[in-house]
């Protein structure tokens, strides 16, 4: 045959291994000739010339036939192709088979949460007070200016409060110190006396 008469997805009958084969062109090869798959074996074939090429194959090629070169590659063990659910679901309505109910545990059980358990949508996340306001909240029950050191202890004695910090009474002093620089008159504390601070009123 001539070089301009063939065409890539077309099937051909050639000459393979001293025996006449089926095979069908899937693309031109950079270093010339084509390349294509051998449909009774699913083989990669590189074909060097148009002269190799006997005839056309006028019948359709068998559905089991790769139609790429990657596909061939695969069935002889070069590549794997894993299908997605949705591939394969969309491959079997187009066949007109049915998923089946063992598919569809399986991939279902895959897209189950490994581990912790999700929280339920709307469900209300339990919310810690912060140090400021667990801060605030042992100053109005005190009723008397403490010191960040006395606060830190009930904060943590009635569990309003959690810290893993070493120095807890300075990250507390430095967050007051904080508050009232920045919001000057409308912060919820004052200072008393050297290291001590009360609500204010």
């Amino acid at each position: 045959m001539k070089k301009d008469d063939i065409q890539i997805g077309q099937a051909y009958k050639l000459k393979v291994s001293g025996s006449i084969a089926e095979v069908r062109i899937t693309s031109e090869n950079r270093h010339g000739g084509w390349d294509g798959v051998n449909v009774a074996t699913n083989r990669a074939v590189h074909i060097k010339s148009a002269q190799r090429i006997r005839s056309l194959v006028s019948r359709p090629a068998k559905r089991q036939v790769a139609k790429t070169l990657d596909e061939a590659q695969a069935a002889n063990g070069v590549a794997k192709q894993v299908m997605t659910k949705a591939e394969y679901e969309a491959q079997a309505a187009s066949e007109g088979g049915d998923v089946g109910p063992g598919a569809a545990t399986a991939t279902e059980a895959t897209n189950e949460p490994k581990g912790k358990t999700k929280r339920a949508t709307g469900e209300p996340r339990a919310k810690r007070p912060s140090g400021l306001d667990a801060a605030a909240a042992v100053l109005a029950e005190a009723g008397t200016p403490l010191n960040t050191k006395e606060m830190v202890e009930r904060m943590l004695a009635t569990g309003m409060w959690q810290t893993g910090g070493k120095t807890p009474s300075a990250t507390i002093y430095a967050a007051i110190i904080r508050e009232i620089a920045a919001k000057q008159d409308k912060s919820r504390f004052r200072k008393t006396e050297r290291g001590k601070f009360e609500l204010a009123k």
